[in-house]
């Protein structure tokens, strides 16, 4: 893996983030304030939560 497929893979993770926002802001800004809402341990779940399936799914790619 070079430098290029990095910038790539970042990239992509801005197109597939900026897809919600632009198609319907008004789920987003819901979608978000319900965000807000939740304890700083449950935001720390669904983080480690998705590290966990990133590192699976980089596992299974490489």
């Amino acid at each position: 893996m070079d430098s290029s497929s990095l910038w790539l893979a970042l990239a992509l993770l801005l197109v597939l983030e900026g897809l919600l926002p632009f198609i319907s802001p008004l789920i987003w800004r819901r979608t978000f304030a319900q965000l807000m809402a939740l304890s700083d341990g449950q935001i720390r779940f669904f983080g480690l939560c998705s590290v966990l399936l990133g590192l699976l799914c980089l596992i299974f790619l490489i």
